[in-house]
C-alpha cells in the first residue's frame, strides 16, 4: 500500500474513511457550461452534494441566453442552497467592463467570479468540475479536512484509468515532462520542486481558505489549474499546502485537436506554467526547452508503457509520442499577463456580480 510523502503533505486514502470536515462552513463552486445541462455526470455531482449539504453551492454558468432559463430550472430542482452566476450575461459583462476587468472569457474567469461570491460568505471554498462520472460528495470533505487542520490550500489527485486505458494525457504527456525538463535545467529552483510535488497538477478539484481565495490572481482560461499552483507557491508554500487522494476518477474525454481539444489547452497550460516559473526566478532557455521536453516525455512514455503492461492495460506508444510532438509546439515564452486580479485588490463587490447575474436571468425569463 502506497503512503509515501512528497515535499507537500500528501493525504492518502488508506482505509476508505471519510474524515470529519466542516461542510457547513464551506461553499462549493461547480463551474458549468451548456454541455453539462441535465447530463448524467452533473446529475450525480449535484445529487451527491445534496447528501453532503454544504453551506452553499455556487454554479458559475457559461451558456447562451436561450439555454439559461431551463438550466436554472434544472438546478433549482436540487435540494441545495444554490446560486447561479450567469458569467456571460450582458449585465455581468458590462459590470466587468466598467470595472476594467473585461477581456478573454473562459473557465478561469468563470471560477474567479464564483470565488469572490463563495469566499465572501464562507470560511472555506472547494472547487471541482461537474464532469466526473465517479464523483462522491465525500471528496469535498476530503479536500476540506486539511484546511480545517491548518493548511491554506489543498489539491485533489486521482488515477485516470477507464476503458482499459490510461487517461490524464495532458498532465502525463505535457505538464509532467515539461516540469521535469525545466527542473533538470534549473535544479535549485524551489518553484519547480513545488510544481513537481503534485501528483495530478491539472486536476480541477481544490480547496482553499476564504482568505487564500481572495488573495490569488486567476488565469482566465484553461491555465486556471496550473496558474493557481503558481499563486499557491507564493501564498501557501510547501508548509501550508496539501494534496488529497480522491481515488479513481472517470471524466469526459477530449480530442487532441479542435478549439477545445488538448492541443489548444496545452497552449494555455504552457503559458500559465512558464509565467509562474519566470515570476519565481527561473529563466528558461526557450530555444532548447522543446528538445529537453521531448526527451523527458520520451522517457515517461516508456515508463507508462511498462506500467500499462504490468496492469494489463492497452497502451499505444506511437500515439502517445505523436501527442508529445503536438504539445511541443506550445512551448514558447508566455504572452501578455491577462490574469484577473485578486478579489482583495478590486473595488467590485461579489454582491454586485450576483445582483447583475440575477437581473440578467430574470430578463431572459421575461422574454
Amino acid at each position: 500500500m502506497e503512503y509515501g510523502q512528497e515535499r507537500i503533505a500528501t493525504l492518502h486514502d488508506l482505509t476508505g474513511r471519510v474524515p470529519d470536515a466542516p461542510a457547513d462552513r464551506a461553499a462549493v463552486v461547480v463551474p458549468m457550461t451548456e454541455r453539462e445541462y441535465a447530463g448524467l455526470a452533473a446529475e450525480r455531482v449535484l445529487s451527491e452534494l445534496e447528501s453532503l449539504a454544504p453551506g452553499r453551492v455556487v454554479v458559475p454558468l457559461r451558456a447562451p441566453a436561450e439555454k439559461v432559463a431551463a438550466f436554472c430550472d434544472w438546478l433549482a430542482g436540487f435540494d441545495l442552497l444554490l446560486d447561479v452566476v450567469w458569467c456571460n450575461g450582458p449585465g455581468v459583462r458590462d459590470l466587468l467592463a466598467d470595472s476594467g476587468l473585461d477581456g478573454a472569457a473562459g473557465k478561469g474567469r468563470d471560477v474567479w467570479l464564483a470565488l469572490g461570491i463563495a469566499s465572501a460568505t464562507h470560511e472555506y471554498v472547494v472547487v471541482h468540475d461537474a464532469d466526473a462520472k465517479t464523483y462522491e460528495g465525500a471528496d469535498v470533505a476530503r479536500l476540506l479536512y486539511p484546511l480545517a487542520s491548518g493548511y491554506d490550500f489543498s489539491k485533489g489527485y486521482y488515477a485516470r484509468v477507464e476503458n482499459g486505458k490510461l487517461y490524464g494525457r495532458l498532465c502525463r504527456l505535457f505538464y509532467a515532462p515539461l516540469v521535469r525538463a525545466l527542473a533538470d535545467a534549473h535544479p535549485d529552483a524551489p518553484i519547480l520542486d513545488y510544481l513537481d510535488a503534485f501528483r495530478y497538477a491539472l486536476a480541477g478539484e481544490f480547496g482553499a481558505t476564504a482568505d487564500f481565495a481572495r488573495e490569488i490572481r486567476v488565469e482566465r482560461r484553461w491555465g486556471l489549474e496550473v496558474g493557481t499552483l503558481g499563486e499557491a507557491f507564493a501564498r501557501a508554500g510547501f508548509e501550508a499546502t496539501a494534496q488529497v487522494d480522491l481515488g479513481r476518477y472517470e471524466h469526459d474525454h477530449r480530442a487532441v485537436s479542435g478549439p477545445t481539444g488538448l492541443s489548444d489547452m496545452s497552449r494555455h497550460v504552457a503559458d500559465a506554467l512558464l509565467r509562474a516559473v519566470e515570476a519565481h526566478g527561473v529563466t528558461p532557455d526557450y530555444d532548447d526547452l522543446p528538445r529537453r521536453y521531448r526527451e523527458a516525455a520520451s522517457q515517461l512514455v516508456e515508463q507508462y508503457a511498462a506500467d500499462a503492461g504490468f496492469n494489463g492495460l492497452d497502451y499505444d506508444s506511437a500515439a502517445e509520442r505523436e501527442q508529445v510532438e503536438t504539445y511541443s509546439d506550445a512551448i514558447e515564452p508566455p504572452g501578455e499577463d491577462e490574469r484577473l486580479p485578486a478579489w482583495n485588490a478590486v473595488e467590485l463587490s461579489p454582491d454586485e456580480v450576483l445582483g447583475a447575474s440575477e437581473a440578467d436571468i430574470l430578463a431572459v425569463r421575461d422574454e
